[in-house]
């Protein structure tokens, strides 16, 4: 039986390594081009509709880009994505729309509401709760402390 320092030895010898300057890298441009793309949107909205105000804007913006995570996340290329971005995918508001659609479309096979509705949240679902929450006794802090 091998003892903890030469299990440590083995697995340290043994364990594929992450190239992680590629990662972090790949990360920040891939995170920074998916931002590039959001301010690009709405730049764009308030070319079209120089009427417009910039909180309609922001949510026209928002809806485009929960779409797009959405489609790419359908059409498999959020995946593929991710696998090359790492944590630049993760961007929070198509991070988000991917963790919604990917336990939905993986449970599709088992009907509407048994597959889509109850397993589209279960990346999801945790955080919505914990980020209800945590606003909720921030918010009852802010109150009170004020």
């Amino acid at each position: 039986m091998l003892e903890r320092k030469e299990y440590q030895d083995y697995v340290s010898q043994n364990a594929p390594r992450s190239p992680m300057t590629r990662t972090l890298i790949a990360a920040f441009i891939v995170g920074g081009l998916i931002c590039c793309i959001g301010e690009g949107i709405g730049d764009i909205i308030k070319l079209i509709f120089k009427e417009m105000s910039d909180k309609d804007v922001a949510i026209w913006e928002s809806c485009i880009m929960i779409f797009l995570g959405s489609l790419f996340t359908a059409l498999g290329l959020y995946d593929k994505l991710g696998h090359y971005a790492g944590g630049g995918s993760i961007i929070p508001i198509t991070g988000f729309a991917n963790s919604v659609i990917s336990p939905a479309m993986e449970y599709n096979r088992e009907g509407v509401f048994y597959g889509i509705c109850a397993k589209m949240f279960t990346v999801a679902g945790p955080i919505i709760v914990f980020g209800v929450v945590a606003s909720f006794l921030v918010g009852f802090i802010g109150y009170f402390a004020m």
